[in-house]
């Protein structure tokens, strides 16, 4: 497999029976691979609820780190489309002109950094960065904000010793506190001062509800978008003719963006909790156990995907879950998309060049799976 592969390690028991177990922190999680599987068990949110305790659905378990729900994400109807419909139209922003062209400077800003010098750790000095500056824009705040972002490094809730590190956690729930706090004595256009005056069921968003979007917007899109843009990197390091090809064919530019996230799924899977015994994949599952929705498997899925391990750009038929799927689908997906179609797009009108020079892959462990879902370091050069 070429550098830039991510190897489907699901392949197996997908084909077998559709499911597999992975431990979590002493509680067995039902893994489902199937396509079909995925789609009606997102769908069905009487019978598999996201408005559990706090951190349960999210595998591993934020239970230990925080009582914070995160909003809307944590939230079931008819509650959760209530939240929706006040943060959908602020979260759609990266369709507009302004937002996108400043998404193009800062690429252009970063391409400035990066090809001056010889050898550029991506991951930390292109990624992150690119992923830090352009959530300014998503909140509507000053673009120095960033630059203590880009100081936590890539991971807000866990380090190198564990998989979910509640010290680290705080340095995050702190930041948001003095954020609303600052927006309660000085409101802005920011969206923590949107939030604090927003409204619902005819009462303004407590500090605990905004507190609870936020931690969703710090957290939900930083490793994601870290990884997309990774990993999009690596692939036109090793495909030279990709960008030459897009820059013939701009039109090419959205399916290449759903070709990326389908094959590279920056977020594995995520869970749910089942409210009441019932079957899946002719398996019994039992009220509080917790399933989880493997988005990477359920997009290498042959029966819904040709070739499904390899990359097509021009991929018409692409039904893919890399955002999620049904009431819960991302609702950053928007600015995520932007920030690739942007990034493909500078990358090809400036005739960029990029080359591999080394990498350490960044391998999750699920039980039985070990998946490749992007790089701890990789070294590029820019020209």
């Amino acid at each position: 497999m070429e550098k830039f592969g991510i190897p489907d390690p699901f392949e197996g028991e997908r084909e077998a029976k559709g499911f597999g177990t992975v431990q979590d922190q002493e509680d067995d999680v039902m893994m489902l691979l199937r396509l079909k599987d995925v789609r009606k068990t997102a769908k069905d949110v009487k019978t598999f609820q996201s408005g559990a305790k706090p951190g349960r659905i999210v595998v591993p378990s934020e239970v230990s780190i925080r009582d914070t729900r995160q909003i809307p994400f944590e939230v079931d109807p008819p509650l959760h489309g209530k939240y929706r419909s006040v943060l959908e139209d602020w979260f759609r922003r990266p369709e507009n002109t302004d937002y996108q062209q400043a998404i193009a400077a800062i690429i252009r800003e970063l391409l400035s950094e990066v090809k001056a010098k010889s050898s550029v750790e991506a991951v930390s000095e292109f990624s992150l960065k690119l992923q830090s500056r352009a959530l300014t824009l998503l909140l509507n705040i000053p673009y120095a904000e960033a630059e203590t972002w880009i100081s936590w490094g890539t991971h807000v809730f866990r380090s190198e010793d564990s998989a979910v590190d509640g010290d680290k956690a705080e340095i995050l729930y702190s930041y948001i506190d003095r954020q609303i706090l600052k927006a309660e004595e000085s409101p802005g256009e920011d969206l923590y001062s949107i939030l604090l005056n927003s409204e619902i069921d005819g009462r303004k968003f407590t500090k605990e509800e905004v507190r609870g979007v936020m931690i969703l917007t710090f957290a939900g899109g930083r490793d994601t978008v870290i990884n997309a843009v990774t990993n999009t990197l690596a692939y036109i390091a090793s495909k030279p003719q990709v960008l030459p090809a897009v820059k013939a064919n701009p039109a090419i530019i959205t399916t290449a963006v759903e070709e990326l996230v389908r094959y590279f799924s920056p977020l594995t899977h995520m869970g749910r909790v089942v409210t009441a015994d019932t079957e899946i994949c002719e398996h019994a599952v039992k009220a509080d156990s917790r399933v989880s929705l493997c988005w990477a498997s359920a997009n290498r899925d042959p029966n819904t995907f040709e070739n499904p391990n390899e990359i097509n750009l021009e991929r018409q038929l692409n039904p893919h879950v890399g955002f999620g799927f049904g009431i819960h689908k991302c609702l950053g997906a928007t600015h995520a998309r932007q920030v690739l179609r942007t990034l493909l797009q500078v990358l090809a009108e400036d005739d960029i060049k990029i080359s591999l020079l080394e990498a350490k892959e960044n391998i999750e462990d699920w039980g039985e799976f070990q998946r490749k879902v992007g790089y701890d370091q990789i070294h590029l050069s820019f020209s």
